[in-house]
């Protein structure tokens, strides 16, 4: 067989996302569209605001030549130098266009920065529940998955996280809002995360990054201030995407943002830029770039997410479910009624609703529900959420 053992030992491990999905597809094959209810997939419902396609179109009237020419790796100076005045508005800090790389989308800034940091062996934790893609980004780029824990409101546990750290540990990833429970790790959270990993650099004598994955920062239901990770620990680095937030999944675009206060900052800005182009990315797509620097402060209308969060969070409670109410993304994580919650997930696949196993997310006996999707989707699950708990709670 000509494909390598470890990527045919990873397909097997693969998404459970993705399974989900194309189960779907199959059984819109055999009974419709309207009669399948498929929340596995997160993929954003939203189209794009209308002052996305008004930039576009001016930006394309108005671009000078060599506008879709190679640029530096990292990205155009005057992108880069936009994005650095927003993150400087929303968190006080100095940051400056240098500390600055336009990725495509997050998923690919983290294979960059992994790239950029990890040597064979090193090792980076994930807190479970977590996006599955990390343990494969990790791996294609040197390191060893360490897992941890999160407590049962869905915060990381400290103590398995102290328990966790060793000479080898390189970097930790948090999420926050997380897929794919939606919950925000407060302030007091980053704070306690951050002091582990003080402790550590000290006790090992090595630097340890912690990378806070954004895509779905500006998706948040609560008036509490995010907390940056740049004020609370100086080896942090940010990724995010405007996948969600503009509705712009398809167009991968995002970008990374180094901490000005890193001591190491030029050379890590360089082996990221270097990673960048070797890694075959090259540069984040021209035109993207262009667009999302003049649109910054400008979201979809989140309202629309918080209506279908609630109206789904109330009528699963109603029903017996137990869940965390999550506070931004558009994800809901309950608990599965039965110890397994594959097969639970499978007995709501054969009354026509798709969800995805927390088995995918490292996380067995829960189950992810994406509700950004149409209402229609929402208010036809019901009926299948409801069918299914009441033969499991009938059989106990």
């Amino acid at each position: 067989m000509s494909v390598s053992n470890t990527i045919k030992a990873q397909m097997r491990e693969s998404s459970w996302i993705r399974k989900m999905f194309e189960e779907g597809n199959k059984l819109r094959g055999i009974h419709g569209n309207e009669k399948v209810f498929d929340l596995s997939l997160g993929n954003p419902l939203l189209e794009p605001p209308p002052s996305f396609k008004n930039k576009l179109i001016e930006i394309l009237e108005n671009e000078p030549a060599g506008s879709h020419r190679y640029m530096p790796n990292g990205g155009f100076a005057d992108v880069r130098d936009s994005i650095a005045r927003n993150i400087r508005g929303e968190t006080g800090i100095n940051f400056e266009g240098n500390d600055i790389l336009m990725s495509i989308g997050a998923a690919g800034g983290l294979n960059v920065i992994l790239r950029s940091i990890l040597d064979p062996g090193d090792e980076v934790i994930i807190i479970a529940p977590y996006f599955a893609e990390y343990t494969f980004y990790i791996q294609h780029n040197n390191g060893k998955v360490i897992e941890t824990q999160c407590d049962s409101k869905w915060c990381p546990d400290l103590e398995s996280l102290q328990n966790a750290m060793t000479n080898r540990t390189k970097a930790v990833i948090i999420n926050s809002p997380n897929n794919p429970t939606g919950v925000i790790y407060n302030s007091s959270v980053v704070q306690s995360i951050a002091d582990i990993l003080k402790k550590c650099e000290q006790q090992y004598g090595n630097d340890i990054y912690l990378i806070s994955d954004e895509p779905y920062r500006k998706l948040i239901y609560t008036d509490v201030k995010y907390p940056f990770i740049y004020d609370y620990y100086t080896h942090s680095i940010g990724v995010t995407s405007h996948s969600k937030d503009l509705g712009l999944a398809g167009e991968r675009i995002g970008y990374i943002s180094v901490n000005p206060a890193d001591e190491n900052r030029s050379i890590l800005m360089d082996a990221l830029t270097f990673s960048m182009r070797t890694l075959g990315f090259v540069n984040a797509p021209a035109l993207m770039q262009k667009v999302v620097s003049q649109l910054q402060e400008t979201t979809v209308d989140i309202s629309v997410y918080r209506k279908k969060r609630d109206y789904l969070y109330s009528k699963l409670i109603d029903i017996g479910y137990d869940c965390v109410l999550p506070e931004g993304a558009f994800y809901l994580f309950p608990k599965s009624p039965i110890v397994s919650d594959e097969d639970f997930v499978k007995n709501l696949q054969d009354n026509l609703v798709l969800v995805v196993p927390g088995s995918g997310f490292g996380k067995k006996g829960y189950f992810r529900i994406s509700y950004c999707v149409e209402d229609s989707v929402l208010e036809g699950s019901i009926e299948g959420f409801t069918k299914v708990f009441q033969h499991y709670k009938n059989k106990s």
